[in-house]
C-alpha cells in the first residue's frame, strides 16, 4: 500500500489519547507505517509508571514530574473529569462493553511497530529523562518530525 500516516499527540487526556491510538492501531491493520510524535502534555502518555525517576532534577523538573500523569492509566477525561468520576465511568462502560483499555491500544501499537516519537525539547522542558519512557520511544527534534509528516499521506493533531 505505501501508505504512512503521522500523528501528533499534544493532548494528555484518556479520551483523546484512546482516539490517536485507535486510529494508529486501524491503520497498521490496512498496512500504513504510523508515526506518532509526542509533545508536550501528550508525553504522558508513553511515561513508564515503573521507571520514573527524580534524581538530577531541579525541583521544578521535581514538582512536574509528580503533578503530571505517570502514565496512560492515570490520564484525566477531557470533558466531564469531575476529578476523576467521569473517568471511572468511562472506565466501567468500556469494560461493560468488553472494549480494550488505553493501556491495551498502546500495548497493540507497540506490537505492530508504530514509531514513537518525542519532541527533544519538550523532553527537556518538563524535565524528563528518557529512561523515564517507554523503550520504543526515540527522542527527535521538531525539525526531524517536520521532515517526517511533510512526506506523509496523512497528518493529525490529537
Amino acid at each position: 500500500m505505501d501508505k504512512r500516516m503521522n500523528l501528533l499527540m499534544f493532548s494528555g487526556d484518556y479520551d483523546k489519547a484512546m482516539a490517536g491510538l485507535i486510529l494508529a492501531n486501524t491503520a497498521r491493520e490496512l498496512d500504513v507505517d504510523v508515526t506518532m510524535f509526542f509533545a508536550f502534555w501528550g508525553l504522558s502518555l508513553v511515561r513508564d509508571p515503573e521507571k520514573m525517576t527524580l534524581e538530577d532534577k531541579t525541583i521544578y523538573e521535581k514538582i512536574m514530574g509528580w503533578m503530571s500523569p505517570k502514565g496512560p492509566e492515570d490520564l484525566p477525561l477531557s470533558k466531564m473529569n469531575f476529578s476523576g468520576l467521569g473517568k471511572l465511568m468511562l472506565t466501567e462502560m468500556i469494560e461493560d462493553n468488553e472494549a480494550p483499555k488505553l493501556i491495551h491500544f498502546l500495548k497493540g501499537a507497540r506490537k505492530k511497530n508504530v514509531k514513537f516519537y518525542a519532541c527533544k525539547l519538550s523532553v527537556e522542558i518538563m524535565g524528563f529523562k528518557p529512561e523515564e519512557f517507554i523503550p520504543e520511544l526515540e527522542i527527535i527534534e521538531a525539525k526531524t518530525y517536520l521532515k517526517d509528516a511533510l512526506e506523509s499521506d496523512m497528518q493529525l493533531f490529537i
